[in-house]
Formats: C-alpha cells, sequence, structure tokens
C-alpha cells in the first residue's frame, strides 16, 4: 500500500456514488410514490442516504489525493503504508451509513471509517510539516 490502491478504489468508489446519485434524483423526481418522497428528504433515512452520497464522493476524492501525494512524496514520507491504509478504511464511514440506513447495521462502521480519515489526514498534514525539502 503505497497510494496506488488509494487513487484505484477512490475512483471505484467516487463512480459507485455518482451512480447512487442518480438513483436518488430518480427516486426525488421520477418514481412512483415520489411525492412521499420528497416530503421526507430532509429528515430520516432520505437525509442519511444524502450523507452517504456527499461522504463517499469526499473520501473516495480524499483516497485519490491522499494516494497521488503517497506515491508522489513516498522517498520523502514515513508511515506511507500506515497512511494509506486509513485512508482506506476511513471508506467505512459512507458504507456505513448506507448499512445503517439499509440493512439497519449498527453506526459502529460510521464512526470507524470517520475516525479513519480523520487519523490519515491529520497524519499526512504532519508528515508534510516534518519533511525536509529535497534539494536538487
Amino acid at each position: 500500500m503505497n497510494g496506488k490502491n488509494n487513487i484505484a478504489i477512490g475512483f471505484l468508489t467516487m463512480g459507485f456514488f455518482m451512480a447512487y446519485g442518480f438513483l436518488l434524483i430518480y427516486l426525488r423526481d421520477f418514481a412512483p410514490g415520489k411525492e412521499e418522497w420528497v416530503n421526507t428528504y430532509s429528515i430520516g433515512k432520505h437525509f442519511e442516504t444524502r450523507l452517504a452520497h456527499v461522504h463517499g464522493n469526499l473520501f473516495a476524492f480524499l483516497n485519490i489525493v491522499i494516494g497521488y501525494l503517497l506515491l508522489h512524496f513516498q522517498k520523502e514520507l514515513k508511515n506511507v503504508k500506515a497512511i494509506s491504509w486509513l485512508a482506506l478504511i476511513g471508506l467505512l464511514m459512507p458504507i456505513g451509513i448506507l448499512s445503517e440506513v439499509y440493512l439497519g447495521f449498527p453506526p459502529i462502521f460510521v464512526l470507524l471509517g470517520a475516525i479513519a480519515m480523520t487519523a490519515s489526514v491529520i497524519w499526512l498534514g504532519i508528515s508534510f510539516l516534518k519533511m525536509k525539502p529535497s534539494i536538487k
């Protein structure tokens, strides 16, 4: 894990959550019973599904950026594998939201993913602060 998987999985995850956005548009605008769906659009499960869509794309984008930076600066940074894994584990947050809404899972995956992504971003930021610039 040096960043390549973050980029690949980031793009795949982004594609999934973009497609999920089309499902949300269908449910809001075209599905039978759309009026009921629209009336509860900002509360409960509908709100949470929108949170999953937004966070899924955000965390996918973060994985792409983190992966690129880890690949580009892997010789200058320490703990590349740990940061990479934490960013990937962060994807549990939006997946956990969907699992909670559709499958009734407990919110533990949401919390684990949020903590992991936050840790990876902070760790990478600290790593860049500590990085000694290379003179060429």
